[in-house]
């Protein structure tokens, strides 16, 4: 759809041919703004939702479409499947939107932050569409995910003595010095994986929750876009894990959310300053939604849940949205969607 960009901290608007996904004037992330509303397709197949997209000549990657199934452990549980992607995480969904707009502006390289998961997907699409990819990461970064990429994806890796936070203010400067593309957890991105909210939909009626795992919580406020596009309330839950939730602490406090410096296992989700955070607590207030934080051990023992009673193989911050479901008392009316966000371990 044709559309604009506008700051979500200073309202300066941008025509769809500005290349940044960041304002010029302060720096704030952008927010895509569609000319028109469009009615969204009752379907689960990624590309019907393609007239929703900004507007770009997309390539018609295999993507998105995953099963929703039904917990065996729990009869109100369903677990969306993000691992059945191509680099196994909901990250593709945005990854295509991000890469075919780098393509469109001309650019020959992008330059990203990731702990993992994002570099993986990013750098598979760039590589099939002929962009470099450099990839900046912190301590935190699963290092097989890295060694994958650089065996696979060709991607340039550069280490940041830092955590994420740190790599992400890398990346930018790199952008802006090399004349990348800046890509990550911003506005482009947050237009594909809000088609997530879109498939659940059409998979399952009468949701009454749906548990999001939260790292720079794109995700999370992607869900929430979508909900307002379909004109649907549904409880929001955010999890984070407990050795990294500055989103939850602040909720709960009803604070602004303060920079935690990283330290759980669940590296998909070990951001400390989130980027979409305030657009999340926004969207989890408006639902009379939630935020939890579950520990690593609980996330490992779901892991090992998920396994043994469905045959799916998560990561740890996949794990996270079912520890968050049985640390919350559900009506047994209740229908909870839960993400498993990804499985690359």
């Amino acid at each position: 759809m044709d559309y604009s960009l506008k700051c979500i901290k200073c309202d300066r608007i941008y025509k769809s041919s500005y290349t940044k996904q960041v304002c010029e004037g302060c720096g704030s992330i952008l927010e895509v703004v569609y000319k028109k509303n469009a009615k969204v397709p009752q379907s689960s197949a990624f590309w019907d939702y393609e007239n929703l997209f900004p507007k770009c000549n997309y390539r018609h990657y295999n993507l998105g479409s995953t099963e929703l199934i039904q917990s065996t452990e729990h009869r109100n549980l369903f677990l969306k499947l993000e691992l059945q992607n191509p680099t196994r995480s909901f990250k593709d969904r945005g990854s295509v939107i991000e890469v075919a707009k780098a393509k469109e502006y001309g650019y020959k390289e992008i330059a990203v932050a990731s702990t993992g998961n994002m570099a993986y997907s990013l750098a598979y699409y760039a590589k099939t569409d002929g962009i470099k990819a450099s990839v900046f990461i912190g301590k935190g970064a699963n290092q097989d995910k890295i060694r994958d990429i650089l065996m696979t994806h060709d991607a340039e890796i550069h280490r940041v003595n830092g955590d994420f936070s740190k790599a992400q203010d890398s990346a930018a400067k790199y952008a802006e010095r090399n004349g990348a593309f800046l890509a990550g957890d911003y506005c482009y991105r947050k237009e594909g994986q809000k088609t997530v909210m879109y498939e659940i939909a059409a998979q399952l009626g009468n949701i009454t929750h749906i548990i999001v795992p939260v790292g720079n919580a794109t995700l999370i406020s992607g869900v929430a876009k979508a909900l307002n596009e379909l004109n649907r309330k549904i409880k929001i839950i955010a999890v984070q894990a407990s050795l990294c939730d500055p989103l939850v602490k602040a909720f709960r406090s009803n604070t602004k959310i303060r920079y935690q410096v990283p330290k759980t296992k669940a590296d998909a989700i070990a951001v400390g300053m989130p980027t979409f955070g305030s657009q999340a607590i926004a969207a989890i207030k408006e639902t009379s939604g939630s935020a939890i934080a579950v520990t690593d051990k609980e996330m490992e023992k779901e892991q090992e849940v998920l396994y043994a009673k469905e045959g799916i193989l998560a990561e740890l911050a996949g794990a996270a949205s079912i520890a968050a479901f049985k640390k919350i008392r559900f009506r047994k009316s209740d229908r909870v969607v839960a993400i498993i966000s990804g499985g690359n371990i």
